[in-house]
């Protein structure tokens, strides 16, 4: 009898330690702006148990950035989840003689893209998306844009949000909507009414978000 359960025990051990060897963590890619690079390290960190988490290289500007560069990101990797987020760069006024950062101006300069414009490319990244990867697709709406920000009219970012927001839709794509809850944040742990970036505490605030809304997605497709 001390034999066979010896015997079951080892077997017990050996599956239990061969699962864990062929377990794979699902693997998330988020592309985004400076808003996702700031909070990107704290959803890593969340989901540090549950998933392998990457940043696209850089900082994926606006929509035009992602007709180029959405091959490049997804390559040949098999990802889970692609989360992926554009708009501050899209809405963004700018002038070449401004002096601003980044040479925003919403009073002389000529916007990145229309809301149509904007748009357009949406739907045509999310139909290259669908093309390239089996992944569920996330996409995340652009965070509070103060009033006193130089190249950005607070208003825009609701406009714009609601647009993307009919594109994917259409295109039938989870939204992960953090404009509300980012308003708070902002007021809080913003970097100031000029600016549409945080302190390291507001990018802890929004990286809990999406680390939350991530987890659930990951347990959907776990229990797949």
């Amino acid at each position: 009898m001390k034999i066979l359960k010896s015997r079951l025990l080892i077997v017990i051990t050996l599956v239990v330690l061969f699962s864990s060897y062929n377990y794979k963590k699902p693997k998330v890619l988020i592309i985004g702006d400076s808003i996702s690079l700031g909070y990107t390290p704290f959803v890593k960190e969340g989901l540090a148990n549950e998933s392998d988490v990457f940043h696209n290289p850089g900082n994926a500007q606006h929509t035009g950035t992602g007709l180029k560069k959405i091959d490049e990101w997804i390559g040949d990797e098999t990802w889970d989840i692609v989360q992926f987020n554009w708009g501050l760069w899209d809405l963004c006024y700018r002038h070449p003689d401004s002096k601003v950062q980044g040479n925003r101006d919403k009073e002389n300069g000529k916007i990145t893209y229309t809301i149509d414009e904007y748009a357009s490319n949406l739907d045509s990244i999310v139909t290259i998306l669908k093309t390239k990867t089996d992944a569920k697709l996330i996409f995340v709406t652009t965070s509070y844009v103060p009033e006193n920000e130089a190249g950005r009219f607070k208003k825009d970012a609701i406009r714009y949000n609601n647009v993307a927001k009919k594109v994917m839709k259409k295109q039938s794509v989870i939204v992960n909507d953090i404009y509300e809850a980012s308003i708070p944040i902002h007021q809080k742990f913003g970097r100031g009414s000029d600016n549409v970036h945080y302190s390291k505490q507001g990018y802890k605030k929004l990286g809990e978000i999406v680390t939350k809304f991530l987890k659930t997605e990951i347990e959907s497709i776990k229990s797949k």
